[in-house]
């Protein structure tokens, strides 16, 4: 059922909550039945994309990513999608209690997950590596992650919209410092040599 509800949270997302709510799966289904599968199309798209169509700034030369470097930087950024679902849907869950959560059932990362189903979706955009629309592209996929986010907490834990959305912005700021972090520990494997590897 996990990706038929990836799929409904884009057509009718009110009720796509309320089923997800009522289902209550597992994190091990989850990832098995959702996230494992979605989190492979940015990966791959983004391997296709670096390695084999390349890009270019302005009239300036195609610029390309050798095999093994868009591999083993693709495997890492899947890697970290995996994770920062996981540890964003802990902070959820931790959380939860501060808000007065009337579900007591753990589903933190059942929200983490179906949020982020509109960035896993559009990431089929970096086969075609151009910075615009890629950029756009990916702007109005996390605009509708946010929507989401907002429009699914409260459904999901059971509590007030007004709170709901102070809990959601609480969320949303930590996705944010873990975006950066996640930059910023790019920046250090970069520097102990995992860094990008171009080809002309």
């Amino acid at each position: 059922m996990s990706l038929t509800h990836s799929f409904g949270l884009l057509a009718h997302p009110d009720q796509e909550w309320e089923a997800i709510r009522n289902e209550s799966e597992s994190v091990t289904r989850l990832y098995t039945g959702h996230i494992f599968l979605l989190a492979l199309i940015p990966a791959v798209a983004g391997f296709y994309g670096t390695s084999q169509v390349g890009w270019q700034i302005g009239d300036g030369q195609v610029t390309r990513l050798s095999i093994a470097s868009a591999l083993q930087l693709s495997a890492l950024f899947y890697v970290a999608m995996l994770a920062g679902i996981f540890v964003l849907g802990k902070f959820i869950d931790f959380f939860a209690a501060t808000y007065d959560a009337v579900e007591r059932t753990p589903r933190g990362v059942a929200l983490a997950a179906y949020t982020a189903t509109p960035i896993f979706l559009i990431g089929v955009i970096a086969a075609y590596p151009n910075i615009w629309v890629n950029m756009l592209a990916g702007l109005a996929a996390a605009a509708y992650a946010v929507y989401l986010l907002y429009e699914g907490l409260p459904i999901l834990m059971k509590i007030p919209e007004e709170r709901g959305f102070m809990f959601a912005s609480a969320v949303l700021t930590v996705g944010l410092v873990m975006f950066v972090a996640l930059m910023a520990m790019s920046v250090v494997i970069w520097s102990i040599g995992v860094g990008p590897v171009y080809v002309s």
